[in-house]
């Protein structure tokens, strides 16, 4: 799978062909100024919650491709009722929905969530998703919680994108500890070096998932990995 970096929590993940993008906060993000958003493909864009930092791109990368939104139903209803965009497959906690590139389930994250006009955002989520080509994780904007522990059950993980910046989210010791809820050791951090109440020494953070046997990849905005997923 490939993986491109847009900075803060925005990202998109190639899956059969589909791309999915998630969270879309490039334009006012001065980190991401380099990032054209008119060039930004996208299936697919996925929600976790209201915020204008997740959510200021959507609409535009939406109807420059005509992609369709993934998140809560509050979100979807939103986009659709006041923004005119009415491509949206609204979701809530616990749901799962197969799309053609694999499956989607909607999980629990601990978090505030409202839209930019003070429209009420509903519950913040998370998304795990199932293809042929591997399974992942996007925790969102969360605490850490024992819900994560729910994971596992259902689906082994070949990587996870996890939030590590503090103040808002989880921090890396947190974020470690959600690894081990989760069973997985690959690990993509998120949600860092926007503000600064979430800049983060990359060096330590690295090295506090090193002393654990984990991997922590912080990339560059714009960056893309090949993800390599075991068969």
């Amino acid at each position: 799978m490939k993986f491109t970096y847009y900075g803060h929590a925005c990202f998109s993940v190639e899956v059969q062909g589909k791309i999915l993008l998630f969270d879309p906060f490039i334009s006012p993000n001065e980190l991401a100024k380099d990032i054209d958003v008119n060039s930004i493909k996208a299936d697919y864009i996925l929600l976790s919650h209201g915020h204008g930092d997740h959510v200021a791109d959507a609409l535009t990368i939406a109807q420059n491709n005509d992609a369709t939104i993934i998140s809560n139903y509050e979100i979807v209803n939103w986009y659709g009722q006041k923004q005119g965009y009415a491509k949206g497959h609204p979701m809530n906690h616990g749901g799962s929905w197969k799309f053609d590139f694999g499956k989607v389930k909607y999980v629990n994250a601990v978090h505030s969530s409202v839209l930019p006009d003070g429209t009420y955002g509903g519950n913040a989520g998370g998304f795990v998703i199932e293809s042929t080509e591997g399974n992942f994780y996007y925790s969102g904007d969360t605490a850490l919680t024992m819900d994560m522990k729910l994971i596992p059950l259902f689906t082994q993980l070949d990587f996870a994108v996890l939030c590590i910046g503090d103040n808002f989210t989880m921090d890396i010791k947190e974020a470690v500890i959600a690894s081990d809820f989760i069973q997985c050791n690959q690990i993509i951090g998120v949600h860092y070096d926007t503000f600064g109440f979430i800049k983060i020494d990359h060096e330590a953070a690295k090295a506090t998932f090193s002393e654990k046997n984990k991997s922590l990849l912080l990339l560059n905005i714009g960056e893309t990995v090949d993800l390599r997923v075991e068969a």
